[in-house]
């Protein structure tokens, strides 16, 4: 992250922006929220014009043009110091990646957590053509606070623990061939978050990065607060080279992990770096990296190294040693060399760099370098566990040549052990991994919230598992207390794979779940994963007042009404949505039991309208959390096009699918075209007369005659 230092005051002023958030604009089905709005640029608002309708706990600016930004925020205290805005240009999905986006000359600020707060107030040095601020409400959560651990790891919370909006999550893990290094980040912002709010400060995290940046999830892999918990960050496993979005250039093939505060001028604390240490000395553990080594890295292109570049890096870098960046902050970096010699020094004896490779006589060499001197192996087996080939010796260098007798066939691993410590493992043709591990991957729960009435809408959710290996596999939903309440699979063997189950919540009241999935493999092997899940009553069944919606103004369907039924209070927001983007938020605010409506004028909204199909979206926020409920709408503000092709056959063109109600030659014909093309009209040898009308799926309708 780049911090850019505050201008002077005697800089020129451009704008002075005091933001009122009123309603979201854009938001998570979990329990964080994000608003977006704009900023008039140029031209002053009165502070008096700032109400403090929607508190919010962290806070960033997106911007356009060459000047910088500060912003400084009102809570219960009054208005905070001014803080630049430090642009992460570096905080970034490679380039190339699917993931990464193009920001159409948007420049994206680093994300601030302020605790609790009611407006924002943003001005500008230089020239700035157009800011907008996004701000999230992450409110503290009471919810049960489970920790998971892999053998040798540190005790980390999991996603499901944090309660990540899995929803949002835009695409799956990719993930790189291995790992040969870690990054270390700080988060900037506040470091005076207490620890009840670092789970919220992550949630915030994620949904910033991902609603806010557009990226797929949260980018670090892993994050510590100043208290010393270590969060799981982007999906798809900790133990698994997972591709972040945290270092641009450099995210495949990298860790990283963010202390969450601000350490230019303050130093970490030592619970942080404490658990720093140990979360860095079991990753690069399970990569079999040397966190003393050195290595040329090849940046795939940023801000400051240009794509084929080598940069020579450190196993633990600091995110500023590969772009254009003071993060993770001097007080924090320059501790980086004490923390990887203790990194080393933690869990021994280790196994490094462990490889197999044809060397020149045809003969595969495998190869490692070991800790400290002491006796390991390599063994050789075929795809059915029966041994090829062993080497054996004892030292710091593992280095034995196998010569096998034929062709080696698909399936044939090897194992390389040393007493104590994690043994690496790996295909002849692929990488070392650490195989047959089992783990639960991709565990997610769609929707997040069910609203089990009968009413056809959120009825159920899906749960998305995948277990890694052959396994056993058993899912429960477990309550607040701990009680199991449902059995959705008891001890059912299941291939590798993705596999789901439906969860309907039946004969449940409402409240905070937890769907744990439990999988056992032989050899002792098991693993288990947690996912929240809400059961809330409050949203009953959304109605459109039309499925179509025809801004033209002929009178019909020019507007379309939603009717929202609610059980209890609740804060509720109504959005159009056309491809995932806003198109227009209808209400936003409190609302009591019993039907509320809001109505949507497309053509008034839009100006000129767009036609295709749009999303109707509704989320009620009680006690418990977020329903979210999509209605699909069509708008179509277009009549049908029909033109006479030939008349002998009569062939018609149609712009679109329609009902064409005929009178041909004095002869009536319905014709249902179901895509936009050219149609015969049957049973007629040549076309002399022809009337009638042409009506589409939103009911515009076009006089035909000739």
């Amino acid at each position: 992250m780049r911090h850019a230092v505050a201008p002077p005051m005697a800089r020129r002023l451009l704008l002075v922006a005091a933001l009122a958030l009123v309603c979201p604009t854009v938001s998570s089905a979990g329990l964080a929220s994000l608003e977006v709005r704009e900023l008039p640029v140029g031209k002053a608002r009165s502070l008096s014009a700032a109400r403090p309708v929607a508190p919010f706990q962290l806070v960033g600016i997106h911007w356009r043009g060459p000047g910088r930004v500060e912003l400084r925020t009102h809570s219960d205290r009054g208005w905070s110091d001014w803080l630049s805005v430090a642009e992460a240009v570096e905080d970034a999905p490679d380039a190339g990646s699917a993931e990464r986006r193009p920001s159409r000359g948007w420049r994206v600020g680093a994300p601030t957590w302020v605790g609790r707060a009611f407006a924002v107030e943003v001005r500008t040095f230089g020239r700035v053509t157009q800011a907008r601020a996004l701000t999230v409400r992450s409110p503290v959560s009471r919810v049960p606070y489970r920790t998971t651990a892999s053998p040798g790891a540190p005790r980390l919370v999991a996603r499901a623990a944090w309660q990540a909006d899995e929803a949002i999550v835009k695409g799956k893990p990719s993930y790189a061939d291995s790992i040969r290094m870690a990054h270390v980040h700080h988060t900037a912002g506040t470091n005076g978050y207490t620890q009840l709010q670092a789970p919220a400060v992550v949630r915030a995290v994620q949904l910033y990065h991902v609603k806010g940046n557009g990226w797929n999830d949260i980018g670090y892999n892993a994050l510590v607060d100043r208290f010393g918990t270590v969060y799981e960050g982007r999906a798809g496993g900790l133990d698994r080279n997972v591709v972040g979005a945290h270092a641009r250039g450099f995210n495949t093939g990298s860790f990283g992990v963010a202390v969450m505060g601000d350490f230019r001028s303050v130093d970490p604390p030592a619970a942080a770096v404490d658990a720093l240490v140990r979360t860095l000395a079991w990753r690069l553990d399970v990569a079999h990296v040397d966190p003393l080594s050195t290595f040329n890295g090849i940046s795939s292109g940023n801000e400051r190294f240009n794509t084929g570049v080598p940069v020579f890096l450190r196993a633990i870098s600091g995110h500023r040693d590969t772009g254009l960046t003071t993060c993770p902050g001097e007080r924090l970096y320059v501790r980086l060399g004490d923390i990887a010699r203790r990194v080393g020094s933690l869990g021994l004896p280790k196994l490094y760099a462990p490889s197999a490779a044809v060397d020149e006589t045809g003969g595969i060499r495998f190869r490692a370098r070991v800790s400290s001197t002491l006796p390991w192996s390599v063994v050789v087996t075929d795809a059915a566990g029966i041994e090829l080939g062993r080497g054996q010796g004892t030292g710091t260098a593992v280095d034995w040549t196998w010569r096998p007798a034929a062709s080696v066939l698909a399936g044939t691993r090897w194992r390389i052990e040393t007493p104590g410590a994690t043994a690496a493992e790996g295909t002849l043709g692929g990488t070392a991994t650490a195989a047959g591990t089992l783990r639960l991957d991709a565990v997610t729960a769609s929707p997040t919230t069910i609203t089990p009435n009968g009413d056809g809408q959120a009825d159920a959710t899906t749960i998305s598992f995948t277990p890694t290996v052959d396994a056993n596999i058993t899912v429960a939903v477990v309550d607040r207390a701990g009680v199991t309440v449902a059995e959705l699979e008891n001890r059912r063997w299941r291939r590798a794979g993705a596999r789901t189950v439906t969860f309907d919540g039946a004969g449940l009241p409402d409240g905070l779940y937890l769907v744990r999935v439990a999988a056992q493999a032989t050899g002792g092997r098991d693993a288990v994963a947690e996912i929240s899940v809400r059961i809330s009553r409050t949203l009953g069944r959304i109605t459109l007042s039309s499925p179509a919606l025809t801004p033209n103004g002929d009178g019909v369907t020019d507007t379309v009404s939603i009717v929202v039924p609610l059980t209890a209070p609740a804060l509720v927001a109504v959005r159009v949505l056309r491809e995932g983007r806003l198109v227009a938020t209808l209400f936003g605010g409190d609302a009591g039991p019993g039907e509320q409506t809001a109505s949507w004028d497309g053509l008034k909204r839009l100006g000129k309208a767009l036609d295709g199909t749009y999303t109707v979206s509704v989320e009620a926020t009680d006690a418990l959390g977020s329903a979210l409920v999509e209605v699909p709408l069509l708008v179509d503000a277009t009549p049908p096009k029909v033109r006479i092709v030939t008349d002998a056959p009569p062939r018609l063109r149609v712009s679109e699918p329609a009902t064409l109600a005929l009178r041909v030659n004095g002869a009536r014909r319905t014709l249902r075209v179901a895509a936009a093309g050219t149609v015969r009209i049957p049973r007629i040898a040549r076309l002399r007369t022809l009337v009638g009308i042409a009506t589409d799926a939103a009911g515009n309708r076009t006089a035909l005659g000739r």
